[in-house]
């Protein structure tokens, strides 16, 4: 398994390095579900030895991207149904807390980042770019992430999100809508008027939404 996306680590953090490289390319799906990994391999392509692979496989398997199939490889982890379904009204909730949260701290310079965000998502969903799509709706709710101050909101999304990412990737000609942008809009009226509570309920119905979607949209050779 050859992947010409997959370039030699010049730096020191080899255990890092090759744990954000590969979730990247899984995330993106350049790693497709089900796909066989092999550390020998991988380390050749990396320019290093096999311990930094094997390490970044046990983080991965620990957050349900990769999975070790006895007496074969490890294999990228399908795409879960179960899995899913209990991902996105965690979510939800957890991103509705942090926007509850952040409210009270928002400055205007956090309400243009969150217009300029969500003017992003609108052009790269025009335009179908998907990883661009995904990375300005992460951004736009990273706003209220960090004005939350919350370490383990972030944290606990962390385990999550990835998750979330690359059932996007999945299914974005399928799922892609201006709805989310429709949706962000809201939120931001809700914030700028102060309205804590009005602006947490349209953060998780925004997540809720988007895992509706995804869920009446499942590539089957992809899914367990």
């Amino acid at each position: 398994m050859m992947n010409n996306n997959i370039k030699p680590i010049k730096r020191i953090s080899f255990r890092e390095e090759v744990y954000q490289a590969l979730k990247r390319e899984i995330v993106h799906l350049q790693l497709k579900p089900g796909e066989r990994l092999h550390d020998q391999e991988l380390a050749e392509q990396f320019g290093i030895s096999r311990t930094p692979v094997r390490e970044a496989f046990k983080r991965l398997e620990d957050e349900g991207l990769v999975e070790a199939v006895p007496g074969s490889a490890t294999r990228v982890a399908p795409l879960n149904r179960e899995e899913a379904e209990h991902a996105f009204p965690v979510t939800a909730a957890l991103h509705a807390l942090a926007v509850r949260l952040s409210i009270p701290s928002l400055t205007e310079e956090d309400i243009k980042e969150l217009e300029e965000h969500n003017n992003r998502l609108q052009h790269a969903i025009e335009k179908e770019d998907i990883i661009a799509a995904i990375e300005a709706d992460e951004a736009f709710h990273r706003v209220f992430l960090n004005t939350a101050k919350n370490p383990e909101i972030i944290r606990a999304l962390d385990r999550i999100t990835a998750k979330i990412f690359r059932l996007e990737m999945s299914q974005f000609s399928s799922v892609s809508s201006m709805k989310s942008v429709e949706q962000h809009r809201k939120i931001i009226e809700a914030a700028q008027k102060r309205n804590a509570e009005t602006a947490a309920r349209l953060a998780e119905e925004n997540w809720l939404s988007l895992g509706n979607r995804l869920a009446g949209h499942q590539e089957k050779e992809w899914w367990v």
